[in-house]
C-alpha cells in the first residue's frame, strides 16, 4: 500500500509570511504612486509639481488636522439597497448616445463609435488596503462581470476612489482597452500592468476610432501616500463624436475652467458633473464643487443636460448622504432651470441620449 502524503505543516505558514511580504511590497509601490512626471515648467507645472493658476491644490496636513479633530460628520447607512441592476445596452443607433451610472465616477459611455469606461472603481474600499478607509454603501450598479466589451478607461488621476488598481487590472486582463490619462500615471500603471497607457497634458488631444478625446483641466490635486503630492495630473475627459459630445469632469473645484472649455469646443451634449464630498467649505472649496456651483458649472458650459456623479456610494466628507441631491434640486429651482436639465441617477440606470 502506498503511504499516505501528509501535508507538509511549514509551507501553508511560509505562504502566509510570503503572501504577507508581497502584500506589503504592493502597498509600499501603491503609496509612492509610480515615479511621477518628468518635464518641462509650464503654466500648471513648476519642473517639480503640478499646481491650479489661481487656487491651492491640496490642504496642508495642519488643516488635515484640524478638520479631523473639528468635524461634525453627519450620520450615513452603512448599507443601501438599489433596484437590481437593469440591462446595459447591447448596440448603439448612429444619432444615438448610452450613460449608464454604474457608482461613485463610474460611467459606461457607448457611443456608436466607442464604448468608455470612467474611473472604474469596484473596490469595497476607497483606500489602499481592505480593512480601513472609506466603505461603499451600495453594490455597483453593473458588475465588472457583466460589463461589455471596453474600447477606452479614462482614468482622471491618482486618489483612490478613482484609479482603483485592481478594477484596472481586472479590465486590462479581460478587454485590453486603451488607457488615458494625465501626465505622470502612464509609468505607474505600467508597473502594476495596466495598458496600454496614453498620457495628455491639460488640453492635449488624442482620437479613437474616429472619436476626439481632449484632456481638459481640472481645480484638484493629486496623491496616493504622504511625500508624494502633485507629482501626476488631473484633469478631465471631453468626447466629440459625430453625433455627440460628452464631458466628463472627473474631480474638481469650481473654476472659469468651463467657461473656457465651451470657448474652445463649444456646449456639450452631455456633462458628467460630481455633487457630492463638499463638507466642510473651508476645507473642500478648492478640489470639490457643491452643488450649487455644480448648477453654475452647468451653466457656464451650456450643456443640454447635466448628470450628477461623486455622490452616494462612498463617506468621503461631512454632508449627510442625501444631501447633494437635496441641494441640487434647491439650487436647480433657484436657477430656474427645469428637473430634466440636471439628472441624478441610480446606480445601474441608463441615461439615453438622441441627437436633435
Amino acid at each position: 500500500m502506498d503511504q499516505a502524503i501528509l501535508p507538509d505543516p511549514v509551507k501553508p505558514a511560509r505562504r502566509r509570511w510570503r503572501d504577507r511580504i508581497r502584500q506589503f511590497a504592493g502597498l509600499r509601490q501603491s503609496l509612492r504612486g509610480g515615479p511621477g512626471y518628468d518635464g518641462p515648467v509650464s503654466d500648471h507645472f513648476d519642473g517639480r509639481e503640478f499646481f491650479n493658476p489661481g487656487a491651492s491644490a491640496g490642504r496642508s496636513l495642519r488643516d488635515l488636522l484640524r478638520w479631523q479633530f473639528t468635524r461634525k460628520a453627519a450620520p450615513w447607512p452603512s448599507w443601501v439597497d438599489h433596484d437590481p441592476t437593469r440591462s446595459v445596452p447591447v448596440s448603439i443607433p448612429a444619432d444615438h448616445a448610452a450613460l449608464t451610472f454604474i457608482n461613485h465616477v463610474t460611467f459606461l459611455i457607448q457611443l456608436p463609435e466607442l464604448t468608455v469606461l470612467t474611473d472604474p472603481v469596484f473596490a469595497q474600499r476607497a483606500s489602499p488596503v481592505e480593512w480601513a478607509g472609506p466603505r461603499r454603501v451600495h453594490a455597483p450598479g453593473v458588475a465588472l462581470e457583466a460589463l461589455p466589451s471596453i474600447d477606452l478607461v479614462f482614468v482622471s488621476h491618482n486618489h483612490y476612489d478613482h484609479m482603483d488598481l485592481e478594477s484596472l487590472r481586472q479590465i486590462a486582463a479581460r478587454h485590453a482597452p486603451l488607457f488615458v490619462t494625465g501626465l505622470g500615471n502612464g509609468a505607474f500603471l505600467r508597473e502594476q500592468g495596466i495598458a496600454p497607457v496614453t498620457e495628455l497634458d491639460w488640453w492635449e488631444e488624442t482620437s479613437l476610432r474616429g472619436v476626439q478625446l481632449r484632456f481638459t483641466p481640472a481645480q484638484h490635486w493629486s496623491s496616493r501616500g504622504p511625500g508624494r503630492r502633485n507629482h501626476t495630473l488631473w484633469g478631465g475627459l471631453w468626447l466629440d463624436a459625430a453625433h455627440c459630445s460628452v464631458f466628463f469632469a472627473g474631480d474638481t473645484g469650481y473654476s472659469a475652467w468651463f467657461v473656457e472649455m465651451r470657448r474652445r469646443y463649444g456646449a456639450p451634449d452631455l456633462a458628467l458633473l460630481p455633487i457630492g464630498a463638499y463638507e466642510p467649505r473651508w476645507f473642500m472649496r478648492d478640489q470639490h464643487m457643491n452643488p450649487e456651483e455644480a448648477v453654475q458649472a452647468h451653466l457656464d458650459l451650456g450643456a443640454r443636460v447635466s448628470i450628477a456623479m461623486h455622490f452616494g456610494c462612498f463617506r468621503l466628507t461631512d454632508e449627510a448622504i442625501d444631501a447633494p441631491v437635496l441641494a441640487l434640486e434647491q439650487s436647480m429651482l433657484a436657477r430656474g432651470l427645469d428637473s430634466d436639465a440636471f439628472h441624478v441617477p441610480e446606480p445601474g440606470e441608463t441615461f439615453h441620449w438622441q441627437a436633435p
